[in-house]
C-alpha cells in the first residue's frame, strides 16, 4: 500500500495555498474546481501530497490538537531566522529530543500543527535520515 495524500479541509484557501508554498516549500501539483463553490488544490514535492479543500458551505473547520505535519529541514536554526523574516510565530521549540533531531513547531492558517524537523547524521558516519 502507498500513502497517496493527506487531506485538509480549510477555511484560509489562499492563505493555506501561500503557507504550504511560501513557508513549506511545496509547489503546486494540480488545481480543481469539481463544482461551484469548491475548490481543490495539490502540493508537494515527491510521491506524497497535501490536498487543501475549499468549500463554502463549509463554514467551520475543526483541526484536532493531537494531529500535526512534519517537514524535514536542512537547518532549524535557518529556518527560524526565515520564518521570523516572513512574520511566522515559532509555537513551540527548538527540541532536542535525542541526538538525531532537532525540532520545533509552527501552525498553518488553520490551525493546523506544522514540525520542522532537523535530523542529524550519527557519529559514526552512519546517516541518521535513514533511521527516521
Amino acid at each position: 500500500m502507498k500513502f497517496c495524500w493527506c487531506t485538509l479541509t480549510v477555511n484560509k484557501f489562499e492563505e493555506s495555498i501561500s503557507f504550504y508554498q511560501d513557508i513549506i516549500g511545496l509547489p503546486i501539483v494540480r488545481r480543481l474546481e469539481p463544482q461551484a463553490g469548491v475548490k481543490i488544490v495539490f502540493l508537494g514535492d515527491g510521491e506524497t501530497n497535501i490536498e487543501l479543500i475549499y468549500n463554502e458551505t463549509v463554514k467551520e473547520v475543526n483541526i484536532g490538537q493531537n494531529i500535526s505535519l512534519g517537514f524535514e529541514v536542512e537547518s532549524v536554526s535557518d529556518k527560524i531566522l526565515f520564518l521570523e523574516r516572513k512574520g511566522v510565530e515559532v509555537e513551540s521549540g527548538p527540541y532536542r529530543p535525542n541526538p538525531h533531531v532537532k525540532f520545533i513547531n509552527i501552525m498553518d492558517p488553520n490551525g493546523l500543527k506544522i514540525q520542522l524537523i532537523e535530523k542529524f547524521t550519527g557519529s559514526a558516519g552512519e546517516d541518521m535520515r535513514e533511521a527516521f
